[in-house]
């Protein structure tokens, strides 16, 4: 059952948001889908030999687009964009950018870096591809941990892109690192007219959301994230959408979404809970989403990089973890897209 996304005023009123951008030039112009909704970070899918498997990454763009996400983020920290390489994240850039052209969901590329050097280097491979949007994580190297930094950092970014640019409010795992103002965050959508996403994870969570959600005359989309653990309430606070890793229940979480917006809340809160129920499974069982990917015919293979050198792990599940897992994926059912 997945619901088809009916966009509000609001949605109507962020889609105008684009309409500076035509005014700089082709590139910008044409940026036609929307950044709402449910935009998975994409998981990243390994054949069993430890490479990426690029066919894969492609045909989970078509899952996507298939069971209604209107975006896919890719490589972020759910991605394993940490484990690996230069090379490897180029082309599986190039790899997305063009499996989401003919599609409707939104290819969504990750070009941050620790510098904004580095960052530049992702971001002008990505304007070749001509993506529809980017995102970018705030620097991580110690001495770009300033506010002035900060701010040097995402105007390069927007400087150079012909495209909306999403800004992600923090760096998973980075401990004791500047998190961006959000008087910073909306100083940049002064300053630049596709500066105007936010991925909010940071804390104090729901103030920043609601002093972002207060200013959607400036911020034309704001998404949470945080593993999809606030959905429901971040629905109730006004935001846009959502950009996490969980995307083999992409479409429970745009039922969420759409019976949200339609005024049914008893029953997103029944599909919301299902599928909690099936996501901390992962706690338990790990390896359970990337079973669900090879269940659900996206994946050939559940190998996984785990670790700082990222080692390679095939997870041998057990015939009764198999068993949970499946009476969990069960109760999804009536939220589930066709096959």
């Amino acid at each position: 059952m997945a619901l088809a996304w009916k966009p509000t005023r609001r949605d109507a009123l962020g889609l105008l948001g684009v309409a500076p951008l035509a005014a700089a030039g082709p590139a910008r112009a044409a940026q036609t889908k929307p950044l709402r909704g449910i935009m998975p970070i994409v998981t990243t899918p390994y054949t069993p030999s430890g490479a990426i498997d690029f066919e894969d990454l492609a045909t989970e763009m078509k899952f996507y687009d298939r069971i209604g996400c209107l975006g896919a983020v890719w490589p972020q920290g759910s991605s394993d964009v940490g484990l690996m390489s230069k090379g490897e994240r180029m082309h599986g850039m190039t790899v997305i950018a063009e499996a989401c052209r003919p599609l409707k969901v939104a290819s969504i590329l990750g070009v941050q870096g620790a510098t904004r050097d580095e960052m530049l280097e992702y971001a002008r491979h990505a304007e070749t591809l001509r993506p529809d949007a980017v995102i970018a994580m705030p620097p991580s190297a110690p001495q770009e941990q300033t506010i002035e930094a900060f701010h040097a950092y995402f105007a390069a970014l927007a400087a150079i892109a012909q495209r909306p640019v999403v800004l992600q409010t923090n760096v998973p795992g980075l401990r004791d690192a500047l998190t961006p103002p959000v008087e910073l965050i909306l100083r940049l959508a002064r300053e630049f007219p596709n500066l105007v996403y936010v991925k909010e994870e940071s804390l104090p969570l729901v103030p920043r959301m609601k002093e972002e959600v207060r200013h959607h005359d400036l911020l034309k989309g704001v998404f949470g994230a945080s593993g999809g653990n606030g959905l429901l309430y971040e629905m109730r606070l006004g935001l846009d959408g959502e950009m996490t890793g969980q995307g083999a229940y992409g479409d429970v979480m745009v039922a969420v979404f759409d019976l949200h917006r339609q005024g049914r809340h008893a029953e997103a809160a029944d599909a919301y809970a299902k599928w909690l129920l099936m996501k901390n499974c992962e706690d338990s069982i790990p390896g359970t989403q990337r079973y669900i990917f090879v269940k659900r015919g996206v994946f050939k293979s559940a190998a996984a990089r785990r670790g700082a050198v990222g080692a390679m792990v095939t997870p041998q599940l057990a015939a009764d973890a198999i068993a949970e897992i499946e009476m969990r994926f069960a109760t999804l059912k009536p939220y589930l897209a066709a096959a």
